[in-house]
């Protein structure tokens, strides 16, 4: 029986999430699976700290136990150990907000149910490739980063501010207690929002052009600019491919008007914009390898990567660069 490496952070996620981790080792003996160790952490870095050590020590089954600044975090480990991606088998158990990638690999919410779950997708090999996006910035001093899912600039770029500071993680259980698990986010959002309406008349706008495997796509001064690997489920309803589709999309929500804004805004949340992105001012690109956001001014700009904040300048560079197997719901046999 393979050796299985829950890597848990203490504080993602609701209240109730809390409690999960506790269970985590008893249930998964209760399937059978003995060699599990319970790696608890108390930073993304250490998580990531962590995945790199137990990949680099043989282990081949890393389950990220947190949101996606703890998936990423694993996901970043799993590079680092320099193992082919096509020999790991990465699991997201939703014990944290904004938990996307677990639910487009059908991973239930409730413990019980989520162990079993990785229980049968082990024992069947059950699982889904997804491409890895690297997102990077040759004149910031940050390393690049390495994630699954989504990132953005703009309002979209000024979100994990608002979720990621220390002060908002004390209240990121009650958040998600009370709105679910985009309860966070969905608060970040509000306030970004309204930070970027009360700042909107006295700053200047930026023109960004976007550049997509070399060739320049789109140019216009955009409120948002989001950048999805693939369909992320109803929240982030953007993108129709899979995570494995070999692309990835860039969508940038255009300036129609001071008044438009939270309109804009609202239907860009709940995915309505799509249906008529002419008027409501949304371009998108595709893209195959390389993507580069470029805005007309030097000045320091907020990236999001998969909802950490990294600060770019002159240009932001997002490129598709492996494939790694996310463990998944097992098919059902009819």
């Amino acid at each position: 029986m393979q050796t299985i490496d829950v890597i848990a952070t203490t504080i993602s996620g609701s209240i109730s999430d809390w409690k999960k981790v506790e269970k985590i080792v008893p249930l998964f003996r209760e399937h059978g699976f003995n060699d599990v160790r319970l790696h608890e952490v108390n930073s993304h870095a250490a998580a990531r700290e962590t995945a790199c050590k137990v990949i680099a020590g043989g282990g081949r089954i890393p389950i990220s136990a947190g949101g996606s600044g703890t998936f990423r975090a694993v996901l970043e480990g799993c590079m680092d150990a320099g193992v082919p991606l096509q020999d790991i088998r990465l699991g997201f158990l939703r014990k944290g907000s904004a938990d996307l990638i677990g639910k487009i690999l059908n991973m239930p919410d409730e413990i019980g149910a989520a162990v079993r779950v990785f229980a049968e997708s082990i024992r069947s090999d059950s699982t889904l490739k997804a491409d890895v996006l690297m997102a990077e910035c040759p004149y910031s001093e940050e390393r690049p980063r390495h994630f699954i899912g989504y990132g953005g600039a703009e309002l979209f770029g000024r979100i994990p501010y608002f979720t990621e500071n220390r002060y908002m993680k004390y209240y990121k259980g009650l958040f998600g207690q009370l709105f679910g698990d985009l309860g966070p986010f969905t608060t970040g959002m509000m306030l970004a929002l309204i930070e970027k309406i009360i700042k909107l008349p006295v700053t200047r706008k930026r023109h960004w052009k976007i550049v997509a495997d070399g060739q320049v796509m789109l140019e216009n001064r955009y409120h948002a600019l989001i950048v999805v690997n693939g369909y992320l489920g109803p929240e982030l309803p953007f993108s129709d491919q899979p995570l494995d589709s070999g692309s990835f999309q860039v969508f940038g929500l255009k300036h129609i008007g001071f008044r438009r804004l939270i309109a804009q805004a609202r239907r860009a949340r709940d995915g309505s914009i799509m249906k008529d992105p002419v008027r409501w001012g949304l371009d998108s690109a595709h893209v195959n390898e390389t993507l580069e956001l470029v805005p007309d001014t030097e000045n320091p700009f907020p990236v999001n990567v998969d909802g950490s904040t990294f600060m770019a300048r002159k240009t932001m560079i997002f490129r598709r660069v492996a494939k790694i197997p996310l463990l998944k719901a097992a098919e059902k046999q009819h």
